[in-house]
Formats: structure tokens, sequence, C-alpha cells
């Protein structure tokens, strides 16, 4: 069970959220509340905490000022009735955000994650293993969080071109040029991503179909696919290139 800090600054808050919260009984414990910048100072200086639901606007202060002050091994779950919030989320090392009014359904979610994401952290003490688990498959339109090393940032999943595989990591390909290298298999990847806009092209490549510009065939094996953000063509294998060429269709058609 994961032990969690309420910290926000509306009462009402986190009297909402400690009802949601109250539907994950198993798995989390609220065993501390703080309103006011000091008493958060307060309670963040416990050791038993594991995940903290922290507010991004407090009086005198925000919450990304407190950040520094979270235990090493804890969690931020940032919690903000505005989404301009969440660029300066994808600079903190946080699990996920939550937008006011809390959906449910989105909670229920941040749980599971954040349940998985404990759970790999304790097989990684024993077998040095970084996946971080999905609780469902993705949806287009979610933001995920890629850890990279010891740091990590949320990414909305659709600004990815391509994924390929670097021995027991991949690459994320991203459509401005960058690219992050992470500790997850692209069977892995393939388990989460949605079919409708990625697809697995060779065994060491996966492509965000949205994000493929042009092909060519060339007289090997390959249809070569040129993906934006992407320097080189991604090849993809030519058994497989009916299959590629329908969900192009459908994914412009919007089927």
């Amino acid at each position: 069970m994961l032990r969690a800090l309420l910290i926000d600054d509306e009462p009402n808050a986190r009297a909402d959220l400690r009802e949601l919260l109250a539907a994950h009984a198993t798995d989390v414990e609220i065993i501390a509340e703080a309103e006011t910048m000091d008493e958060a100072e307060a309670v963040l200086a416990r050791p038993d905490y594991d995940i903290v639901f922290l507010d991004v606007q407090l009086r005198g202060g925000t919450g990304f000022d407190l950040a520094p002050r979270i235990r090493p091994k804890a969690r931020i779950v940032f919690v903000t009735a505005h989404d301009r919030y969440a660029v300066r989320a994808f600079e903190v090392n946080a699990l996920d955000y939550l937008l006011k009014p809390i959906a449910p359904e989105r909670l229920a979610e941040s749980v599971t994650r954040s349940v998985a994401a404990f759970a790999n952290a304790s097989r990684r003490e024993t077998d040095e293993r970084e996946d971080e688990a999905y609780p469902s498959p993705l949806q287009p339109n979610d933001i995920i969080y890629l850890r990279t090393g010891t740091n990590g940032r949320f990414v909305p999943l659709l600004h990815i071109s391509a994924i390929d595989a670097e021995q027991n990591y991949s690459a994320a390909h991203f459509a401005d040029g960058t690219r992050l290298l992470v500790r997850r298999t692209l069977k892995s990847w393939e388990d989460f991503l949605p079919e409708t806009h990625f697809m697995r092209v060779h065994r060491t490549a996966i492509v965000n179909l949205q994000r493929i510009t042009r092909y060519e065939r060339d007289r090997e094996e390959h249809t070569l696919l040129f993906v934006q953000g992407v320097s080189e063509p991604v090849a993809a294998t030519r058994k497989l290139w009916p299959d590629l060429q329908a969900r192009l269709e459908q994914l412009r058609r919007g089927v």
C-alpha cells in the first residue's frame, strides 16, 4: 500500500481528493495533509511517505518550490486547475499530473500507474530493470512519463515519431528531431501503444503512422519510410506492406 500526502491550500479540494481516494483504500493510505507552505515543509520532512498529491498553486509559493524537499524515493502527482502548468511539470521528476476537477477514472488511472511504478522500482532494486509499466493500453491523446536513467519527463504520446531498438533499450524519436533513450523493449512498447496510430514495421522499429511523410519502395525486401523528426528513413519489412498501407488509409479516412 502506498502512503500518501495531500498538499493543497483549498480544504474543499483536499476533501474531494480524499473522497475519491477512498475508493482506492486498498492501494493508497493518506497519512498526512497540509494546507500552508510551512505545514507542507513539515510533512515533507517525514521519512515514511511514498507519494505526494501536490497542488501547483499554493498561498505563499508553488508546488514546484516544494518539489526539491520531497524525499528522493517518493513520487509526485501534481494537481492543478490549469493545464498550462504541465509544461513546467515536464521538468520535474513527477509521475503524473491531474487536472481539477479530478475525474474518478483519471484518478484511478493515476493510482494504478503509481502502484505499477513502485512495483517496478522494487523489482529494479533486485534485477536492475527500468521498464515503466503502463496499467492499460495507451490512448492517442495520453501524456506518458519516460524515464531516462535517474531523470524523466512527460511527453504527449503522439509527439513520438518512431521507436527503434538498441539492445535492452529503445530510442524514442520525436517530431522536433530530439530523442530519448529509455530502458524499455520494443515488445513492451508494442503491447501498450494504440494500434490505430503505431505499428511495428520491422523487428527493430515502430513508427507513428501519422508522422510518415512519404515512402519509397527499394529493390531489397523493404519499404523506406520517411518519418518526421527521424534523420534516416525507417526500413519496413516488405511482407508488412499490405497491412501498413491499409492502416495508413484507415488513419487518413479517420476510421
